[in-house]
């Protein structure tokens, strides 16, 4: 005799997470729900929601690292129930911390002796760490200003207006006024020049871009160290620089090992790097490092003992993951300098690429510079009949994340397309993009001709009825002024659906 038995609406062991009653109802949005879910249909239900977000790969606005080995994947899934500031629990995990720092600092070229420990700590991220070196430059200025007995409640910090908006968030959190160099149309970075005039006696730094997030292009951090250095000498001031590295850190030691950005020039006091771009690691991951002890007030470091032994500690987060640090010495030992330079190269070559085929269809500008982070920008010549934004939406349709944004003041009439070259983007891919953006332009070209007709019959017709409604003969406009009212309308209808943002 056969037995049998009669599933029960929840029993989904049985049978398909499709098949049961969990998929035919829509989740609280905004409140806890009453009753449990099965691990398979919540997971199932999640998963397929996600299957509407961007490809990461494909993703080519953003500079952080998207892919990463299997073996590094394991490592990071391994330690990710590890609070990284545990550091009496977990001590292997504070040592390789450690040991990053200290790679990285050489990396910068410290001035540290042999067996001497460089002076940083990991951070979430970069804007933690911009945070953390702007806290210190604060501190340290205002701890002079109080020694000479001077008013210390107005500081500021000059930079270009290309500056991330991490910047922008110090400046208003820590309420110190921000003094920023305004952009010119063909100049996107900061002019150290103009920086060094605005710089004055209230000044608790000037913050230099190796990597524009605009364009890619890299300041002159030398200039700017020149330039402030007689501006010091000549005031009796002692005004020193960040340098906020987080896409060109990782980069400009391989390729460009003679340019000098970074702790060979006496004046750059601190360093910010994001090992979540071209450091190589999952986004989650920053660094920032010092000169010299001297240059980190001790009074910003706490010392904490509830979790074991006596833990300095400097940073805006407590709890956080261990999976990034761990993941970001993997990369340092297992690339090492040969295979980081190799990356690098790669992406150099890649860009050429790109930037070869995007020249070759003469319908852009490119923006970008030969030297800088591996990217491409490029603006229209001609944006009379459709615009980057366009574009932008267009590439959409075919998997492509390629951000279109304004520049900032005083360069803001222009507008750019800009596609990061990661160590993921091959050439075929890079081929690839171009054969898309061509299809791009040809499908805009036709909608336009069509708008254009159907705009000239619009004008006509308009103009046959207040004919007959007047009863009388009217000029009939010239081809230039019936032209004219065309480009007016194609303009209102494409800033119509125009868009602004930048990833």
């Amino acid at each position: 005799m056969v037995l049998s038995k009669t599933a029960s609406d929840s029993d989904v062991s049985i049978h398909s997470t499709f098949a049961s009653r969990y998929v035919r109802t829509s989740l609280p949005r905004f409140k806890m729900p009453e009753d449990s879910i099965p691990k398979e249909a919540a997971y199932q239900i999640i998963n397929d929601e996600l299957m509407l977000d961007g490809n990461p790969r494909l993703n080519l606005a953003s500079f952080v690292t998207t892919w990463m080995e299997p073996e590094c994947n394991k490592l990071i899934m391994d330690s990710v129930n590890k609070n990284y500031v545990d550091m009496d629990e977990y001590p292997v995990t504070t040592e390789l911390q450690n040991r990053c720092v200290n790679m990285i600092a050489r990396l910068f070229n410290a001035p540290l002796g042999h067996s001497e420990a460089a002076v940083g700590v990991g951070t979430v991220g970069s804007s933690e760490a911009i945070m953390l070196a702007g806290l210190a430059f604060k501190r340290r200025w205002q701890n002079k200003m109080k020694a000479q007995g001077k008013s210390c409640d107005k500081p500021n910090i000059v930079t270009g207006a290309n500056v991330q908006v991490c910047w922008e968030k110090f400046a208003r959190y820590f309420e110190v006024e921000l003094k920023e160099v305004k952009l010119s149309e063909g100049y996107y970075v900061m002019d150290p020049s103009k920086a060094v005039e605005m710089v004055d006696e209230n000044t608790i730094c000037v913050a230099a871009i190796l990597g524009s997030t605009l364009n890619g292009e890299f300041e002159d951090v030398k200039l700017l160290n020149d330039l402030l250095l007689e501006k010091n000498k000549i005031t009796g001031w002692d005004t020193p620089i960040h340098v906020d590295a987080a896409s060109g850190g990782f980069i400009a030691p391989f390729i460009y090992p003679e340019l000098e950005w970074d702790f060979r020039l006496p004046l750059v006091k601190s360093i910010n790097v994001s090992g979540h771009k071209y450091g190589l690691v999952y986004a989650g991951i920053g660094w920032a490092i010092w000169r010299t002890k001297e240059d980190l007030p001790e009074e910003l470091i706490f010392h904490i003992n509830y979790l074991g032994a006596d833990q300095p500690t400097f940073t805006l987060n407590f709890s956080k993951g261990s999976s990034q640090v761990i993941a970001q010495y993997y990369q340092l030992i297992r690339l090492g300098t040969e295979g980081y330079r190799n990356i690098m190269e790669n992406c150099s070559e890649n860009v050429i690429v790109l930037r070869t085929g995007i020249e070759k269809i003469d319908r852009f500008n490119i923006v970008s510079k030969d030297v800088g982070v591996p990217l491409v920008a490029f603006s229209l010549k001609d944006n009379t009949n459709y615009t980057e934004f366009d574009i932008s939406d267009m590439l959409r349709r075919f998997g492509w994340i390629v951000p279109a944004y304004t520049m900032p003041p005083d360069a803001q009439h222009i507008t750019v397309l800009r596609v990061v070259i990661r160590e993921d983007f091959s050439r075929t891919l890079a081929e690839r993009l171009v054969l898309d953006i061509t299809k791009v332009l040809q499908e805009l070209d036709n909608t336009s001709a069509k708008l254009t007709v159907k705009i000239n019959k619009q004008i006509s017709d308009n103009y046959e009825k207040k004919v007959q409604e007047n009863g009388k003969t009217l000029v009939k406009k010239t081809e230039v002024e019936t032209q004219t009212e065309v480009i007016s309308k194609l303009k209102k209808m494409v800033l119509s659906t125009k868009t602004k943002g930048i990833c």
